[in-house]
């Protein structure tokens, strides 16, 4: 296969348009949000706080509307034993941002928080939101490179350029205009990904069902004609291992810091509850291409096409099956318009998730934990540094690492696991506290690190009830692969016990400590006793733009929570948008 010389002139064209975007958005936004009073480094977090229903709506859906969620959906239409029964990334990740926007996106929004690890470290402290940032940062990292990664090998399929170079460039690209203008130029430019994503796959689908190797999708959705139906099914020992895996996307997608920072960059708690329901419908649609792409993998006779005799899946090229249609089934200058929509597709993720990773570490590491009297231009450039260091390490483990995928998995599975039990209970159980976050944390990394993880090779350690041994074999090599599979839901079971450890040991301490049966001077993280120091507390939550109140004044035992804070923690008042109750002096210096 020779260079496609149009193929490269449609790239360049393609990443110059997303790059004059970027730096437009950056300049046309180099003042918003940045008032008299306003911090810059705020402004390149979360935008000024001013972005409206078009480019919030847009930003928000191709946060999830990446390389992985269109790559990832075709492949599971296509592949025999799973079809689109399996493909549970559209309807789980719209049912989490409809979840989100009902129950979470206003009490995050009306509080006036930064970042998602904000009400973490506001509760439990500087040293616990530290531990509750690793799983969320591995989460972003790993998403970074396995999108990037996957871009590369998309490349290599349509045109034969080298994968290094065209992954760096991609992610340099996407570095330089989340540099130059932060969550701007991230959202300015998702909204031409979008649109190229949609326009891209769309002008593909009709070239290639109308391509003579391809059969009628209609029929080989119920019958075997090239392989078994596209439709899929679900097999009855496989119920729970389903239900784990949709549980999994639909809560698990709720606690990312690419979320919140679009819920956090919205103008109003309700303008951040439109945007999720938004985003959740655009999800839905933009499945529908990819779907459409699986199923005409499953119902192609490959023999007729320039690809060969063998299958996809026999080639162990399944998870390519996107590219490949619009390699072999399209005409050059078609399946170039597809290609755009891939790298739209993956660089309107990267440049989200690097993002989200720079803002958490800028804002609650280095200023909160380190440097609390940092001024906002220094904040500014640990961002910016930031920025490109993260970056750096996505590409070179898109570029260096085999397992990107798996650990892609493991990390996402433990921000379901660890993260989101956390976010509930910060946000909707009252008395939680350091003590029974730790527990917590325990608790749900030992659960999932034991189940295993096959695409690490990591062996559990835990045989949960009806484990059984699978059998894989590598089509090219022909090796047989033997590992674990959990058939018990215990991705979700960890995630229950991992909240409820939270609940009972947060009570538990609190008991002993305020009835005198452990010694005050045992309570060393200062999450009983002295829950109201300003190791924990931040001074503004406590008394807003007010620095008057001692230690002393407090009860020594009892809670003495404040309306504004008691509603952070009560289910019916966190879903209140009553910005008077909202510390929005939370996040500001004083």
């Amino acid at each position: 296969m020779t260079i496609h010389v149009e193929g490269l002139v449609a790239i360049v064209l393609f990443y110059v348009l997303i790059l004059f975007v970027g730096i437009w958005a950056a300049w046309k936004n180099k003042n918003s949000g940045v008032g008299e009073s306003g911090d810059r480094s705020e402004s390149i977090m979360v935008g000024g706080r001013d972005i409206g229903l078009f480019v919030g709506g847009f930003t928000m859906t191709a946060t999830w509307v990446g390389g992985g969620y269109i790559n990832g959906t075709a492949e599971y239409v296509y592949l025999p034993d799973y079809g689109l029964a399996w493909a549970q990334a559209p309807f789980g990740y719209a049912l989490s941002l409809v979840l989100g926007g009902l129950f979470f996106a206003k009490p995050m929004r009306s509080r006036g928080y930064v970042t998602m690890l904000d009400p973490f470290q506001q509760l439990y402290g500087k040293r616990m939101g530290g531990l509750l940032f690793i799983p969320a940062l591995m989460g972003e990292i790993f998403w970074s490179a396995a999108i990037l990664s996957a871009l590369g090998a998309t490349l290599s399929v349509i045109v034969d350029i080298n994968i290094n170079m065209s992954v760096v460039i991609s992610a340099l690209i996407a570095i330089f205009y989340t540099l130059v203008g932060g969550l701007y130029s991230v959202a300015y430019t998702d909204v031409v990904q979008l649109f190229c994503i949609f326009l891209g796959l769309w002008i593909s689908v009709p070239f290639a069902l109308s391509n003579p190797a391809v059969s009628d999708i209609g029929v080989s959705a119920k019958e075997a004609i090239h392989q078994s139906p596209w439709l899929g099914k679900i097999r009855p020992e496989d119920n729970w291992l389903w239900a784990d895996n949709f549980f999994l996307l639909m809560l698990g997608g709720i606690p990312w810091q690419v979320y919140f920072q679009r819920v956090l960059s919205a103008s109003s708690a309700t303008y951040a509850q439109v945007l999720s329901f938004l985003a959740a419908f655009g999800c839905l649609v933009m499945a529908v291409p990819s779907v459409l792409i699986g199923a005409i993998g499953a119902s192609t006779d490959w023999n007729q096409t320039t690809y060969g005799s063998v299958a996809p899946k026999d080639k162990d090229e399944s998870d390519m099956i996107l590219p490949i249609v619009l390699q072999h089934l399209c005409p050059p200058y078609i399946s170039f318009f597809g290609l755009g929509a891939v790298s739209a597709a993956v660089m309107s993720s990267a440049d989200s998730s690097i993002l989200s990773a720079s803002s958490m570490f800028a804002r609650n590491i280095y200023q909160q934990a380190f440097r609390q009297m940092a001024s906002d231009s220094e904040i500014v450039w640990v961002m910016r540094i930031t920025i490109f260091v993260f970056g750096a390490l996505a590409t070179a483990m898109a570029l260096l690492t085999g397992s990107v995928y798996g650990l892609w998995y493991l990390s996402s599975d433990l921000v379901y696991v660890i993260i989101f039990p956390q976010l509930l209970s910060v946000l909707f159980v009252k008395d939680t506290n350091t003590y029974g976050s730790v527990a917590a944390y325990i608790f749900g990394l030992l659960l999932r690190i034991g189940g295993g993880e096959p695409y690490l090779k990591l062996p559990p350690f835990i045989y949960y009830p009806g484990w059984v041994t699978v059998e894989k074999v590598h089509h090219i090599s022909g090796d047989v692969e033997y590992f674990v599979q959990q058939r018990f839901p215990f991705k979700s079971v960890s995630m229950v016990a991992s909240f409820l450890a939270n609940v009972v040991f947060s009570y538990l301490t609190k008991y002993l400590f305020e009835s005198g049966m452990l010694s005050h001077k045992y309570d060393f993280l200062d999450a009983v006793v002295s829950k109201h120091s300003k190791e924990i507390m931040d001074k503004a939550t406590l008394v807003s733009n007010h620095d008057n109140i001692i230690l002393s004044e407090m009860a020594p035992v009892r809670q003495a929570l404040g309306a504004t804070l008691a509603g952070t923690f009560t289910n019916t008042e966190a879903l209140s948008d009553n910005g008077e109750s909202s510390p929005e002096s939370y996040h500001s210096e004083n």
